[in-house]
């Protein structure tokens, strides 16, 4: 497991603990199992136990919560659906996991201004039965049933991302509790603003280092007329990434492309009981007007067919999708368990799609010659793939194997003008390349804001950098 950083935990005063028992009951729990359950992260970070765990049911709630615990100087750490895999909600100098999954109302959904507001709580798969009726969706997809509030602070992006964009294009406006405890909302409605500075964008991908997200307000799209899923098997992996470029140079709306290489195959068919060619794969989505699914299917197949691709395999049927779906989002838990008991290590880089089928081949190079299993799978479309390690936690010459080889990747990937992150976040395991990404003077005025926000580095202290 890796260690970060050494961390300074401080004992909480147990009048604190009175305070905060006293002011939320049966909400405020300290129990040694639900604490386990808010310390643990779903990759190779250590455990970091919080001292209590409070389940928030309002803004009121975190409010009332976060001046107790500023006055205090106890450290507070939102937490989620605990799907992130930085160690994002990890609470590594203690204090409160401040629980907001029972804040996880549709406040409202708007169908003629194609928006909503939810609470950060609210999940995305639940957001989106509920607006089916509405002919409405909302196309932000990890893969994980986050929270919409955890997508928020982390930026997420995920498979519809080369249509629709980023949480970044898709949030609104936010309320937001302060660390002096105020509640601020950053925009209104409108689609367009130029009143002061963007606090919105601030927010979003601030991992709740800056301020606890409580309300999101979301842009919205209507279901597409058709939706067409296909699947197809490639002889090389180049030929697969040359065709996600060379159909998006010529202007092919994919509203989905997922690659997954030989060794993720067989991890999902074993995963997912399912009888696929081990041999890389592309996973479509196409949306729009039934004769214009139909174009774009033939296009690309055309496309494949001259990168040494296979017969398509597709569907409209909703059944059919959903389980093809299912099992890319399944990948990474597959990849994992190629070995019983392993730990997972997913690496996040992101290039210029001229750079992609480069970048993914030399990876291929590095994987060749690693000693323990590793598939690659990632949203071709827009960039952003991922090396899954699958590592044995009590193999330590492992974790130092996988440290190299990702610092090559990321290398690899930021002399290519690209970034280490697409949408993890840079949570724990980022922080060094974020400097070398951006620069010790701007990675300086994060901290300016931070100090200023937060001059305690009571909001997820650790994270993103050190102060």
């Amino acid at each position: 497991m890796q260690h970060s950083q050494d961390f300074q935990r401080k004992p909480i005063d147990p009048a604190v603990l009175d305070a905060l028992a006293a002011r939320f009951g049966a909400q405020f729990q300290t129990g040694a199992a639900v604490r386990a359950e808010h310390g643990r992260s779903e990759a190779h970070f250590e455990p970091a136990l919080p001292d209590a765990v409070l389940f928030a049911r309002s803004t009121g709630d975190v409010v009332d919560c976060v001046k107790l615990c500023v006055a205090a100087g106890v450290p507070i750490v939102p937490f989620g659906a605990g799907t992130s895999i930085e160690g994002n909600a990890l609470p590594v100098r203690g204090g409160i996991s401040l629980d907001l999954t029972a804040m996880n109302a549709i406040v409202e959904a708007r169908p003629e201004d194609f928006d909503c507001t939810v609470q950060a709580g609210a999940r995305r798969e639940e957001l989106n039965h509920h607006l089916r009726d509405m002919g409405l969706f909302f196309p932000i997809d990890p893969g994980a049933n986050a929270t919409l509030g955890g997508m928020a602070s982390t930026r997420a992006s995920g498979t519809n991302a080369v249509r629709y964009g980023t949480m970044r294009d898709a949030v609104l406006s936010l309320k937001v509790v302060t660390p002096e405890g105020k509640v601020i909302d950053t925009a209104r409605r409108a689609r367009k603003s130029a009143a002061g500075y963007d606090l919105t964008r601030l927010y979003v991908g601030s991992e709740g280092t800056l301020g606890i997200i409580t309300e999101i307000t979301l842009r919205l799209h209507p279901i597409p007329e058709t939706i067409s899923s296909a699947v197809c098997g490639f002889e090389t992996l180049k030929g697969a990434v040359d065709t996600v470029v060379q159909s998006i140079q010529i202007g092919v709306p994919l509203a989905r492309v997922e690659i997954l290489d030989a060794k993720q195959m067989e991890a999902v068919n074993r995963w997912s009981k399912l009888d696929y060619p081990e041999v890389t794969t592309l996973f479509f989505e196409f949306h729009g007007s039934g004769s214009g699914v139909a174009e774009q299917i033939a296009m690309v197949s055309e496309i494949a067919g001259a990168n040494g691709g296979g017969e398509f395999r597709w569907s409209n049927l909703p059944e059919e999708r959903a389980k093809l779906w299912k099992a890319r989002h399944e990948a990474y838990y597959a990849a994992v368990n190629l070995r019983p008991g392993a730990v997972g290590w997913s690496t996040d880089v992101c290039v210029p799609i001229s750079r992609l089928p480069e970048c993914i081949e030399q990876t291929q190079a590095d994987l060749a010659r690693a000693s323990m299993p590793a598939t690659i799978l990632g949203h071709v479309g827009d960039g952003n793939f991922h090396v899954i390690f699958s590592i044995d936690p009590n193999q330590p010459e492992e974790m130092a194997e996988v440290e190299a080889i990702n610092a090559r990747i990321v290398r690899r990937a930021l002399d290519m003008e690209g970034t280490c992150t697409g949408e993890h976040g840079i949570g724990l395991g980022k922080q060094h390349w974020l400097v070398e990404e951006l620069g010790e003077d701007t990675v300086e005025i994060m901290r300016t804001i931070k100090r200023a926000l937060d001059p305690r580095d009571l909001f997820n202290p650790g994270k993103i950098f050190t102060l």
